[in-house]
Formats: C-alpha cells, structure tokens, sequence
C-alpha cells in the first residue's frame, strides 16, 4: 500500500537567515524531524554578518522574493503570469489598499505556491512578512496562518485595522505568550477568536544542564544592542557593584545600533577591565560563556516606541543551561522566570535592584542550584521544540473556515 504524499507548506518571513531569530529555525528543524515537507519564503536577503551553526542543518530550499521597488510593468508581468491562478478582479479587490511592493511579492509567491504545491503558509510576525503571506494564499486559494511575537503587536507603529483583519481571516494565528494572548483579546475582541498560545521551543539535547556549582561571579547578557534589551541598566548595575567593591567581570554578546553608546559609557564609568563587549558568537560559544556564569542577565525594558521582547528565546536556554536568570516582568516573561522560584525578578530600569539581585546569586550558591533546577524543569515541561511544533502543525492543518470578504 503506498504511502500518502507528504503535506507541504511554505514558511514565510523577512529576512532569512537573522542571527537573532533562532526560534525559527528551531522550528523548522523540529518540523523536518517529524516529515514536513517545507519550504522558505523571504522577502529580503540576510543582513547579518554571523549566523548560528544551526542554519547549515536546515534541508529546506530558500526562495527569494523580489524586492526591489517595482515598476509597473513588473507588477503588470506578474499579474499576466499569474493569469489562470487568480481571478483579476478578485485580486485587485482583496489588494485594495496594500503597498504595491507587499502586493507584487504577493503574486511571485502565489505562483510558486502552484509550481510547488504548496497547501498552506505560516508567516512569522503580523507585519510584512503575514501581508504577503495573506494575500499569496487569498490569490492562490489556500490557507495561511501566522505568529505574532511583540514588535508586530505593540509597537507604535502597529496598524489595528490591519491587524484585525489578518486575526480574522488566518486559518489560526499563534502567540508566544499569555500576556500577548491576553492583550490581543481584548483588543480584538471576537476577531481574536482563532488565536492560540504556543512556547516557542528549544532543542533540549543542544542546551545540556549543568548545576551552577563553583561559578566565579561572572555575568553574561545577550541579545542585539537596542533600546528593548535593557543593557543600558545592566551596565549601571555593573557600575554599583563596583562602587560597592564587589569582584565581578560582565561579558555581552551581541550588536546593534547602540554598540558605540555602550561603549562611551562603559568608559565613562571605567569599567573597561570589568565589562567586555564581544560582539556576535555562535551558538556553540555563547553555551559555553553561559555555562561558566553565574548569572544570566537580561534587564529588558519598554522601549519608548512600545517595542519589548516577549519572550526572549535566549532567556529560556540560559534556564535550559543551569545558568540561573535575573530578569524583569516584561511581556511574557513573567510566566516562566517565576520570582524566587525559576530565577530573580527586577523591576524594569532599577540598576540598583538588578545590581543588589545579581551580588546575591554570586554569593549563594544553594540559591543559584535550587532557581537552575526549577528552571530546567520548566523548560523541560512548557518548551520543547518536538512538543510545541506538532501544535503548531495541528494549528496549520486543522478545519478550515471561510476566509473573511476582504
């Protein structure tokens, strides 16, 4: 008897491969691992100089689709070529107001998903990435679903009339935490309804524990160098525990655009010997610095445009590692880095606070092995990558319902 064909999906975001984004790579591993056929759709090429080693593991073909701005006779040729996938006029009828660029990378991916055969798409983030893949699967007359993170929910410049209308229309739409399910609910309302929340996940076997037995007081922070990431605090922190003549030494990996001011600032105080700045690092080492730390560190914030994390992926291996976590009630963050019990809550923007919390796990060592055993086990429980992605396939390919009108 032979076996049904495998079920193919397109993945869509927008840019791959990001450093950052390590979530979704974790995904699409677990989603080979169990027999999904998929492939990648992005709508601009990598501007990363470093990617994680994990990248080289992923058997799915990566398409690019065209963006640059295109001229009219681009956007004509793209309709004439997708002439027998769409209706015309239903086409402009459900583009009615998108940017020509979203609508013109819309009808490359429709065709493709007809060349590849393909039956549904998920987009990461309700932004860019989740317009074309709606309006890609509305033209080609299958399904789509999508991830909303933090950035795509709060920032300012967050369109809700845009939003609503890709809460109603997706198959399902997936969130990375109770917070963001929460708020999404109450403001959407019943055009929420089909919302759903799902960890991102890890690959357990690659983030090993180790109990944070004998660790010199050494501090390790990752992430990009932005507003939302709070390392500004962290190196005021790292200021007081000096003034206060306590023995540490700070390393944060990671760039961004506030690389230059963290340094000014780093001088400034004359933390130079004390804090180091390392730059990018693969996955590899940055498990290595966290398992020689005795405490992770990520102090993250509000930023002034509404952007946060929301739940920081490094945050939950650092957990995963034994390395024990300080951190503040941001977004999501709250419902796994549990005060006293999985790691230490800070206010946000309280160096003092962030200072006195990280002095206290260099010097209780029964502290830091008892919030690195209960965090190991949390993540074991709500995180793993296996467990989360086949809820995320069920999501994908459940009942389908009527698309909304527009």
């Amino acid at each position: 008897m032979s076996k049904p064909p495998r079920r193919k999906i397109g993945y869509v975001v927008k840019r791959y491969p990001r450093y950052s984004e390590t979530f979704i790579v974790n995904e699409i591993l677990a989603h080979e691992a169990a027999g999904l056929a998929l492939e990648i759709f992005s709508l601009f090429p990598p501007n990363d100089t470093h990617f994680q080693n994990a990248i080289s593991q992923v058997r799915a073909p990566v398409h690019y689709l065209p963006c640059d701005g295109p001229k009219s006779s681009d956007l004509w040729n793209a309709l004439q070529h997708a002439n027998g996938i769409i209706d015309f006029n239903e086409a402009m009828r459900i583009a009615k107001g998108e940017l020509v660029r979203d609508v013109y990378q819309a009808l490359v991916l429709a065709r493709l998903v007809h060349a590849r055969g393909l039956e549904h798409l998920h987009a990461h983030f309700a932004s860019a990435a989740t317009t074309v893949a709606r309006l890609a699967a509305r033209f080609a007359g299958i399904s789509y679903s999508f991830t909303a993170h933090a950035k795509d929910i709060f920032h300012e410049s967050v369109r809700p009339d845009d939003l609503r209308r890709k809460l109603e229309d997706a198959r399902s739409v997936i969130t990375v935490s109770d917070f963001n399910a929460q708020f999404l609910r109450q403001e959407y309302g019943p055009a929420a309804q089909n919302l759903v929340r799902v960890y991102n996940g890890l690959d357990l076997e690659r983030f090993p524990f180790r109990p944070p037995l004998q660790r010199e007081p050494r501090i390790v922070a990752v992430g990009r160098f932005v507003e939302k990431k709070g390392f500004g605090v962290l190196v005021e922190a790292c200021a007081l525990l000096a003034q206060r003549g306590t023995a540490f030494h700070c390393q944060i990996v990671g760039g961004g655009a506030l690389e230059a001011q963290l340094r000014h600032r780093i001088a400034e105080l004359g933390l130079e010997n004390q804090i180091e700045l390392l730059g990018l690092r693969p996955q590899s080492e940055i498990v290595a610095y966290i398992h020689r730390a005795a405490v992770f560190a990520a102090p993250c914030i509000v930023g002034d445009d509404g952007n946060r994390d929301g739940m920081p992926t490094v945050l939950l291996e650092a957990m995963a590692l034994g390395t024990p976590c300080v951190s503040t009630d941001v977004t999501g963050i709250p419902e796994v880095l549990r005060d006293d019990a999985t790691g230490l809550m800070t206010p946000q923007n309280d160096a003092a606070a962030l200072a006195s919390a990280m002095e206290r796990l260099f010097s209780d060592e029964p502290l830091r092995v008892r919030l690195a055993k209960q965090a190991r086990t949390l993540i074991e429980q709500e995180f793993d990558i296996r467990m989360n992605a086949a809820r995320h396939r069920e999501l994908y390919f459940k009942e389908a319902r009527e698309p909304a009108s527009a």
